[in-house]
């Protein structure tokens, strides 16, 4: 099971960096897999620590994926020496055990140190999955023909529509205003 998540981590002088990421779920911890070249992948190899947060603000997902500045709070987490969102529903604490490399995704297996819950839940909103969806399809679109991207979009915005509150609906301009980017640099 994959679980999409903000993974944060350090760099060596403590600069503190946030990535959305599928954390693949195995026995006592997560499988971490950064795309070469990034900054998530060059903080695990010279610290071997990092947070899952789980978070349901969705701007955040959005505001990496699009590039857009977003004010996001981290704090130091409970026990590791590595930033954590402030704001996060739980947090899970993770030390890279064994790394296997490979030239476009090198596998980071973690376990878990600490984990903890800091706010409630309240619960499931489509708008939310459909925007993270979207931010998806952006990440992917130099790979993607415009018809797949519109047909998916156009999908996405029913959820959107329906069940979005300002946070999503926010979040759901910025990936818009990504894909017409993209489009307009494309055309020129």
């Amino acid at each position: 099971m994959i679980r999409e998540a903000i993974v944060t981590t350090r760099s060596l002088e403590g600069e503190p960096h946030i990535a959305p990421m599928g954390a693949t779920v195995i026995e006592g911890g997560y499988l971490l897999q950064p795309f070469r070249p990034s900054r998530t992948l060059e903080n695990l190899l010279r610290t071997s620590i990092a947070v899952v947060n789980f978070t349901d603000d969705i701007r955040i997902f959005a505001s990496c994926v699009v590039g857009r500045r977003y004010n996001v709070d981290v704090k130091k987490a409970t026990y590791l020496d590595c930033p954590r969102l402030a704001d996060a529903l739980s947090h899970d604490e993770m030390t890279v055990e064994r790394v296997e490399d490979d030239p476009q995704r090198p596998k980071f297996f973690c376990k878990t140190y600490h984990s903890e819950g800091h706010n409630r839940f309240e619960g499931m909103n489509r708008a939310k999955a459909a925007v993270l969806e979207a931010a998806v399809l952006v990440s992917r679109l130099g790979l993607l023909p415009d018809e797949k991207v519109d047909q998916e979009m156009a999908y996405l915005a029913i959820a959107v529509e329906k069940t979005a509150g300002p946070a999503e609906l926010e979040a759901w301009g910025w990936v818009l205003d990504a894909v017409a980017e993209h489009r307009s640099r494309r055309a020129s």
